[in-house]
């Protein structure tokens, strides 16, 4: 499966970097400039609509012009003009359609107490800029650790479904007639 990563960057030098590194790991890779970009790309825009008609998108996908957006991970620099990285970690995951995706922040600052509070508010890692493919490989554990989930919601589901089957009455009579006294 090809994963699908949203990458936030008001730098277009570190976004293109990251673009790459995520590439050459065998991601779909859709880059924008802005975190209310980024939330109109995920169809949850309704703030800051001008700043969102006036910056660019770079790779969208077809994807975003029927919000039927299937994004893996978001990852997104901390400091931007506008919505930060955080504000854009906090609407994410606020959001009921996406806040099982999981989201990393990236920074050129070492702040602890910046960096503890994104991974207590949701964060999956938190990556000190620039990147490297060493980064980029820690992401992997996180986008199957999301579709472990989905695959253990849909086997719940269907056990559920095959347990009503076989207590209904006219599913389990039938059984009970076809069994041999010993």
């Amino acid at each position: 499966t090809q994963f699908h990563v949203l990458a936030v960057d008001d730098s277009l030098i570190d976004r293109k970097l990251i673009e790459r590194l995520l590439k050459t790991s065998s991601y779909q890779v859709t880059a924008v400039d802005s975190g209310s970009k980024a939330l109109e790309f995920l169809g949850l825009n309704g703030e800051n609509e001008d700043e969102e008609r006036n910056s660019s998108v770079e790779s969208v996908s077809a994807a975003d012009e029927d919000h039927q957006v299937g994004v893996n991970l978001i990852i997104t620099d901390y400091c931007m003009p506008g919505m930060t990285g955080y504000d854009l970690l906090r609407k994410i995951k606020q959001s009921s359609s996406f806040k099982d995706i999981p989201v990393v922040i990236m920074s050129s600052e070492n702040i602890p107490s910046r960096i503890n509070r994104c991974l207590e508010d949701g964060a999956e890692e938190f990556f000190l800029k620039p990147v490297k493919l060493s980064d980029v490989n820690k992401l992997r554990p996180h986008l199957m650790k999301g579709i472990t989930t989905k695959n253990e919601m849909q086997s719940n589901t269907n056990k559920r479904k095959g347990s009503e089957e076989i207590q209904s009455p006219d599913r389990t009579r039938p059984r009970y007639n076809e069994l041999e006294v010993v």
